[in-house]
């Protein structure tokens, strides 16, 4: 089957945190026999930015936002677009965003599947719901289904009062070529490190869980990295390293005593939304501090698998708590979770289900789908078909 998938940028990570989640679902699909064009704007310096990775899974495609050329090229796209068996909007692409949103299922969905599958569930939800003239309130139910890497229950619920008509929960992963243990490097050992760009929805919550925990210790060494940071005030045991290609980040991750992860607080709020950074380090074997939202028991074991933290205080006393052999212990059974449950391979087999799951019920046949499920290993267990979204329990009921 051929997928024609709209998003933010799968040859660059530059202000772009979905560059990792793209990479590992559309290679795994890839593998399962999907031809895969990905259509990417030329937008944000991400271009001038591409990472070395390879991407030959991929048809990559680059086009140039309306504003550009008055939307000649996205009509080229959609073109080609109508020649595929499933169409894919992703969001937050930050071009021409809404026309897609409006366009895809009006001029693909007589030919293909067409498909929603969000990045940031959280923030379309509350745009939906602050203008129910946004397009894509209007046409969530002209879609054959929304696919969305968090948001649980609460997005569950939020996109099908808006009419959806299937709903799939597709959390991030970790692919074990991609993500793995390395040898710590020198230059970058520190006692913990964060990694994410600077926005406003996580700004407040990394100024208490890193900077102020930096403030309280002082003999321990951080590292932050990301975009947008630099003129940011930092305590003098904080140091600054910039843009983190995604082929650096298995170093980072590996000469850190730890890594700390923070959500943004719409997904913080919502919950069920591990994110990349979680499961990058889980690959590579290093323990993890994360903040608290509801479903992070879901993923991995708190206080063996994952170490949870509310406040910098929390922070600090991790730190000092934990020695060398304890992080290594704890990182070990984070890797090995990870391994078991949480990769790309079977979040493809996740997004394979979907599609036939859709196309299933387009034909007016009954599913499931099984034939789909030949890579998933113990597949019941899998918290995202446990308790969310349209489950495999409640497909095969």
């Amino acid at each position: 089957m051929k997928i024609f998938a709209f998003g933010s940028s799968i040859v660059s990570s530059y202000w772009n945190g979905a560059a990792t989640y793209y990479r590992g679902c559309y290679k795994y699909l890839s593998r399962l026999g999907y031809e895969i064009t990905f259509a990417e704007p030329d937008a944000y310096c991400r271009q001038q930015h591409r990472d070395s990775d390879d991407f030959s899974y991929v048809t990559s495609l680059v086009y140039k936002p309306r504003e550009v050329d008055e939307g000649a090229d996205l009509d080229r796209m959609l073109q080609m677009a109508r020649e595929a068996d499933i169409v894919v909007k992703h969001s937050g692409i930050g071009c021409d965003d809404r026309e897609l949103e409006r366009r895809v299922p009006a001029e693909c969905s007589d030919a293909a599947m067409t498909f929603i599958w969000d990045v940031d569930s959280p923030a379309t939800i509350h745009r939906m719901r602050a203008d129910h003239s946004d397009a894509l309130a209007l046409a969530c139910a002209d879609y054959d289904a929304i696919l969305s890497y968090g948001g649980g229950p609460q997005a569950r619920d939020g996109f099908r009062g808006f009419g959806a008509q299937a709903y799939y929960s597709m959390y991030n992963g970790l692919d074990p070529e991609t993500h793995y243990p390395v040898p710590p490097e020198p230059s970058l050992a520190c006692d913990l490190c964060f990694l994410g760009n600077r926005l406003p929805d996580r700004e407040a919550r990394v100024e208490e869980l890193f900077l102020r925990a930096a403030w309280l210790a002082p003999e321990q060494s951080f590292l932050l990295g990301g975009e947008g940071w630099g003129d940011k005030p930092m305590p003098s045991n904080v140091r600054y390293v910039g843009h983190v290609p995604t082929a650096e980040h298995n170093r980072v991750n590996c000469s850190a005593g730890m890594v700390l992860n923070i959500n943004r607080a719409s997904m913080a709020d919502f919950g069920f939304s591990p994110p990349t950074r979680v499961f990058e380090v889980a690959g590579a074997g290093t323990a993890m501090l994360c903040d608290d939202w509801p479903g992070m028991a879901d993923c991995f074991e708190p206080q063996r698998e994952i170490l949870v933290v509310q406040t910098a205080e929390d922070v600090v006393g991790a730190l000092r708590a934990h020695g060398a052999a304890d992080r290594k212990q704890i990182g070990a059974a984070f890797h090995q979770r990870g391994l078991r449950d949480h990769t790309y391979a079977q979040r493809a087999a996740q997004a394979d289900y979907a599609f036939r799951d859709c196309a299933a019920r387009r034909n007016g046949t009954v599913g499931p789908q099984t034939q789909s499920l030949a890579t998933m290993a113990d597949w019941r267990t899998l918290p995202e078909f446990r308790q969310y979204g349209v489950s495999l329990a409640e497909a095969t009921a």
